[in-house]
Order: C-alpha cells, then structure tokens, then sequence
C-alpha cells in the first residue's frame, strides 16, 4: 500500500536541523516505542515533507532535505514581541519557575488562536517572547523509515486525524 490521500502513516525517523551558520544539531527522534503517525493529506505538516513520502510503501527508507522555505519559514523578527509581566499572573502572583528564559509557554492571541512562545529574556516590567516556530529559519534533513501504512477509517477521515494506536483518543 503507497502513502496517499486518506492513509495512515507510521515512521521513525531521526531529524537534524542546519541553522544559518551550517550547524547541524539532532533535535528529533521517533523510533519504534515512538513512531510518528499522521493522516496523509491533513497532517499540518509543511507540504514538502508530505511530497517527499508521496508514494513510499511499507519498509521503505526515505532521506530528504527540506529548506526553511519549504519548512517553517524563516524567522520573523515581528514574531518577536514584549509582553507585559501581568500576563503572567496567576492569582497576582508570577509563578517564577515558568516565566524563565527558554521556556516555552502556552498562549493564545485576542482571537483565542493556541500558539507557543519561547522565553527569549525576562525583564522588569514585561517579557520578550517568540512566537515563530522552534524550526523556523532552518534546514530540516529527515532520515528515517516508512514503518506501515494503512487506509483511514471514515471516522479519522471525518475527524482529520488519526485514532487509536499513536493517535488522538476521545
């Protein structure tokens, strides 16, 4: 069975990022115990990476490059905003051991949008966050190996993901 529209993937893979400078660092693993899994088509993975396993099957070993281009971008300097220390108040309280530099931390916007921002500094009166992605800005070479695919029940394919094993439990 070829990966496809509506099929469900499983991989391992080890995944090493390349910044500006040509440093490469391992940043990701999914190996057996930790396999990824996504539905084919409708991962929110960037869309190269699904073009590149377009067509694998089972057992297959995959190697690719994807450019920050074709990735998470590049960094986005006006992702990089202050955020006022109140923000962080938990019954009038800064919870310290959160609001440290590196931390990522959940957030959402005015619209009620979910995203992550990183702790780049902390500062009397606010907080500078980051909200580009972690992997915005590099080279992603992936290396890894194509472990099954399987047809999506019409459930997953209602619910634009994957259940069960590896996946979303209701």
């Amino acid at each position: 069975m070829k990966i496809e529209e509506n099929k469900v993937v499983t991989l391992t893979y080890e995944l090493k990022v390349t910044n500006e400078e040509g440093e490469s660092t391992l940043v990701e693993i999914a190996d057996d115990e930790n396999p990824m899994v996504f539905l084919y088509g409708v991962s929110g993975l960037p869309e190269k990476f699904e073009q590149e396993l377009s067509g694998k099957e089972s057992g297959q070993d995959f190697k690719f490059t994807l450019s920050s281009d074709e990735g998470y971008g590049d960094l986005d300097e006006s992702a990089v905003v202050p955020v006022p220390k109140s923000v962080f108040e938990v019954d009038g309280k800064i919870d310290e051991e959160m609001v440290q530099e590196g931390n990522y931390i959940p957030m959402s916007d005015n619209e009620g949008n979910h995203m992550q921002g990183r702790i780049v500094s902390v500062h009397d009166d606010h907080v500078l966050m980051d909200f580009n992605h972690p992997l915005a800005g590099m080279d992603m070479h992936f290396e890894g190996k194509v472990v099954s695919v399987r047809d999506a029940s019409p459930e997953e394919i209602a619910h634009g993901h994957v259940h069960g094993e590896g996946g979303h439990h209701h």
